[in-house]
């Protein structure tokens, strides 16, 4: 690691962006009443099920601030997969991994419930464009399962009505 060795120095640049919140999406956000805590750390997106805890970068880390709204939307959809919510299998289940049914599943949920938030917000879903590492396995569970895009998008439309509903 760099932060060990004496002397070097990161060639990495930290790039920050200046951003005001997107009006329509933050109400989105801040209408979520029974939202899980939401922390801003530099890094990668996560929806922590057993802490109830969504862990985002920044807005200034983002380019867009429509792409910060889209990735916490990402996240946020999966936390109404929450036991005391609408308790999907793919948050409540343990022993969920990367790259099986269950995950893939809950990912193309949570991708199509952003794309519905962002549609509500009236701002451009910017997550699918980091989507291609998930396409692979929503692929081989499409062909095992031609009915599972309709599982994802009904199990979607109830997670953006469930955050919609609560925000009203």
């Amino acid at each position: 690691m760099i932060k060990q060795a004496e002397g070097l120095q990161s060639k990495r640049e930290t790039e920050t962006f200046e951003h005001d919140p997107i009006e329509s999406a933050q109400q989105i956000v801040d209408g979520y009443t029974d939202s899980p805590v939401i922390r801003h750390h530099s890094g990668r997106a996560v929806y922590f099920p057993k802490l109830d805890r969504v862990s985002v970068p920044p807005i200034k880390d983002y380019r867009k601030a429509e792409k910060y709204y889209s990735v916490l939307f990402h996240e946020m959809i999966h936390s109404t997969g929450h036991q005391r919510r609408l308790a999907r299998k793919g948050i409540t289940q343990s022993g969920v991994s990367f790259g099986d049914e269950t995950y893939s599943k809950e990912e193309l949920v949570a991708e199509i419930g952003a794309a519905m938030l962002c549609g509500v917000a009236g701002i451009e879903n910017t997550t699918i464009e980091n989507s291609a590492s998930y396409i692979e396995s929503w692929l081989r569970v499409l062909k095992e399962d031609s009915k599972l895009i309709v599982y994802a998008a009904a199990q979607a439309q109830k997670a953006a009505d469930y955050k919609t509903i609560v925000a009203s």
